[in-house]
């Protein structure tokens, strides 16, 4: 039987960085400063930078692992790189952060912990908080049938079968034998998705504790509401953003445990383009873009 989360485990942390390093300073110090201990924490560096090194060693000291890596890896590679360091190290559990997001206080990973014990977890997450404005939630989070913008829309301290899976979620190493690590050929945009596919698919329990939260910069902007929002549709300002979200959500739609959301992919997104927008060329060019992920065209632009 896979083990579950267990306090008196150990926890690695990974952090996923690249040229940021004011920003990856903010997440360190509210990560080393945790109530619950942290035995490591690793830093995969997907710049390559000097300054990254010295601010692991200086921030977290013995338990800093700085992990350079000289290709750009992109969130899912750099997770995934820091994934199987954490199991090498012989973790018994894996925390993910980045570096323009930070845990909200020093109790955020006591609190996890404390959920996933009370509800046998093999993964808990706390929910995802605008850094800027802590009472509104980062991304649009469904609950039941409806959106929710707003923690206090939220009902009751725990939601299951629902997680953000590198905005501060806390994941067993035993859950890893099973769901893997996240893809590298997504490299952005829609790793976290298929990660959370696999584990909706695995069987393992997990869920999102609504007691504590992670903090991230905004991104409901990218949520577009149609339909007078009972639905939203998702675009990224800039083309670089958009290939990667629209190639890697046509391979994810394409996948087990996915593809009865077809139908409405494509209604949404053709009433959005089509209807909202008045733009035809955007449609086919997100059509484009979907049949490449559908026929796991990876090739980067």
């Amino acid at each position: 039987m896979t083990a579950t989360l267990s306090p008196a485990g150990t926890t690695a942390a990974v952090i996923v960085t690249h040229q940021r390093v004011e920003l990856l300073r903010a997440s360190l110090n509210q990560v080393v400063s945790q109530t619950h201990p942290v035995d490591w924490v690793i830093v995969v560096d997907n710049g390559n930078q000097d300054a990254v090194a010295a601010l692991v060693k200086d921030m977290a000291g013995k338990r800093g692992v700085y992990v350079p890596s000289k290709t750009n890896l992109g969130g899912a590679g750099g997770f995934a790189l820091g994934f199987l360091k954490a199991l090498a190290l012989g973790a018994d559990a894996i925390w993910c952060a980045d570096d323009d997001g930070r845990p909200a206080d020093d109790g955020v990973l006591k609190e996890l912990y404390r959920v996933a014990h009370k509800h046998q977890l093999h993964e808990v997450s706390p929910a995802v908080c605008n850094i800027d404005a802590p009472q509104l939630l980062a991304f649009p989070l469904r609950q039941g049938l409806t959106w929710r913008r707003r923690m206090d829309e939220l009902e009751g301290d725990f939601l299951p079968g629902i997680a953000s899976l590198f905005n501060g979620a806390l994941i067993a190493a035993d859950a890893m034998a099973i769901i893997g690590v996240p893809d590298y050929r997504l490299f952005i945009r829609g790793d976290e998705v298929e990660y959370h596919r696999r584990l909706a698919n695995s069987g393992l329990k997990f869920g999102t504790a609504l007691t504590t939260s992670y903090l991230h910069p905004d991104g409901s902007d990218e949520f577009k509401p149609i339909l007078g929002g009972k639905m939203h549709t998702q675009y990224p300002e800039g083309e670089f953003k958009r290939f990667f979200t629209y190639r890697n959500r046509g391979y994810l739609l394409w996948q087990r445990g996915m593809r009865k959301l077809l139908p409405q992919e494509f209604a949404r997104f053709g009433w959005f383009f089509l209807v909202q927008r008045h733009d035809p060329k955007g449609f086919m060019q997100w059509l484009k873009l979907h049949n490449r992920g559908r026929t796991e065209d990876f090739r980067r632009p």
